[in-house]
């Protein structure tokens, strides 16, 4: 039966929770299940309930229109059956932004109409490390410029990460093995203050749900565990509007799970998730393997991959991929600032710094990370903590750049008889124009990729010093513009209105 308020005031993109009480039995995770109808108007809204032990099932959703919301419960179980309640949905309050959908093909916006430029970062299991560390990974990302994370359900089994954890997401523990039948709601609750603590901070949590580095058997479970997995997580977190789902990390590394597995997960989440977050798969890159092959990526093109999640260390393939997919293109790994002895994780911080540029540039995002070692092996790729390196708060210029003004929507700049391919060469229409030098150094450029028969503006932006200079006259196509002759240089160039 319902114990809570029958009814509850909520604002737009805010999650109402509703709790029933029946009978304590472990065996109800397993045996009993309870979905509601969300009604509004013509429109109707399926939620699935979750188990929460000691006799607790909740119902959370999360209203994305003002108004009455009724609900009506079907169930199993006589105490949970023909429940009755309402969600009064308010304006949201002056921050909301709603959950953040793909838009314009290959961009992002959240809910409420305001562009989402995702500058992501990678910290693994930083949710599994002691409450000093999440608390200083927390303030981290606070005074940072990142608003994406990507972060594992499940504990990581790899290098600088064989330290046991407390809790998991299911009972027990390697030594004595693990109850698949029941969930460690305690560790769900965990996991929902982190996500709740992200979004504080206006954090996406970018959420991997299976992934091959395991030392658990999480990675190896009954196709019927994975499926009631997938659907506990989904019942218990989509109602968080801040939640990505990620399918995978490097999800061609787990061998015994077929293309086929993959295909039933998307449709399995896409089912049941009510308010359809967005949703990826991230494979594995090998560059002597795959540089210049995709043969092992899932299809992304498939009609319920909302975004392209790809590992690759070279941007220059991202128009291709925005063009073979149709849809936004993120860069969820391209190696790491650090010094780590693995390949992908001891580039520099310039070097970041020239990906991520060069991806925004060229139509596609990045997401940042970094692997520097450290005397307490708390690496940030994987555990969080502080943020030691300089490539961030630069990234955060970029950005602030993007930012401003207007919504950036840029496309790359094709044309290929040019002599422009030393630069990412990123425009919206013939108006605005953003032109990153990277690694090169010219000491001046015909602007020739500039339409004629207009005026421009150039700033001349220093990446790394993070300063931006105007430069007095306008411009015109074709006119020779001088530059600094060193590395690191981008131009920002718009029409004089």
């Amino acid at each position: 039966m319902l114990v809570s308020p029958q009814t509850l005031n909520v604002p737009q993109w805010g999650r109402a929770e509703f709790i029933f009480q029946v009978n304590a039995d472990a065996r109800h995770f397993t045996a009993t299940w309870v979905t509601a109808i969300f009604r509004h108007q013509q429109e109707e809204k399926t939620v699935r309930g979750f188990y929460d032990d000691d006799g607790r099932f909740l119902i959370r959703f999360m209203p994305e229109r003002e108004g009455s919301w009724t609900f009506t419960t079907t169930s199993n179980h006589p105490a949970l059956h023909d429940q009755h309640g309402e969600v009064i949905c308010i304006a949201a309050g002056e921050d909301a932004t709603g959950p953040v959908r793909s838009a314009e093909t290959w961009h992002f916006s959240y809910a409420s109409g305001q562009p989402y430029y995702p500058f992501g970062t990678t910290a693994y299991v930083w949710n599994y490390q002691s409450e000093a560390v999440q608390e200083q990974t927390l303030a981290s990302l606070a005074h940072s410029s990142f608003n994406k994370i990507r972060m594992c359900v499940f504990p990581k089994h790899y290098t600088y990460n064989f330290r046991e954890p407390e809790r998991f997401p299911f009972p027990g523990d390697i030594t004595s093995g693990f109850d698949f039948t029941r969930f460690d709601c305690q560790f769900f609750r965990q996991l929902e203050n982190q996500i709740d603590a992200l979004k504080a901070r206006g954090v996406e949590a970018d959420l991997i749900i299976f992934h091959p580095y395991d030392r658990w058997g999480f990675a190896e479970m009954a196709e019927e565990v994975d499926q009631r997995y997938v659907s506990y997580l989904v019942a218990r977190l989509a109602s968080f509007s801040n939640v990505w789902w990620s399918l995978a990390n490097e999800f061609d590394l787990l061998l015994k799970k077929p293309m086929s597995f993959w295909d039933n997960v998307f449709q399995q989440i896409t089912a049941e998730d009510p308010y359809q977050h967005l949703i990826s798969i991230h494979n594995w890159h090998n560059p002597p393997l795959h540089y210049t092959s995709n043969a092992h990526w899932y299809d992304q093109t498939q009609p319920w991959v909302s975004h392209a999640s790809i590992q690759h260390h070279d941007l220059w393939f991202v128009p291709g991929w925005r063009e073979d997919f149709g849809k936004p293109v993120v860069i969820d790994e391209c190696r790491y600032e650090g010094d780590v002895d693995l390949g992908w994780g001891n580039i520099t911080a310039h070097k970041m710094l020239d990906l991520t540029w060069q991806g925004v540039c060229r139509g596609g995002y990045v997401t940042h990370g970094e692997s520097y070692l450290s005397d307490d092996d708390i690496i940030w790729w994987s555990h969080g903590g502080k943020l030691k390196g300089e490539s961030s708060p630069r990234i955060g210029y970029l950005r602030q750049l993007l930012e401003e003004g207007e919504p950036k929507r840029l496309s790359p700049w094709l044309r290929k008889t040019d002599s422009h391919w030393d630069a990412a060469i990123g425009h919206m229409g013939d108006d605005y124009w953003l032109i990153w030098f990277g690694e090169s150094q010219p000491g001046f450029k015909l602007l020739t990729m500039l339409p004629q028969g207009k005026e421009y503006h150039v700033d001349i932006i220093d990446a790394w010093q993070m300063e931006t200079r105007r430069l007095p006259q306008t411009w015109r196509s074709g006119d020779r513009l001088p530059l600094p002759g060193k590395p690191g240089m981008a131009l920002r160039i718009t029409a004089v209105s």
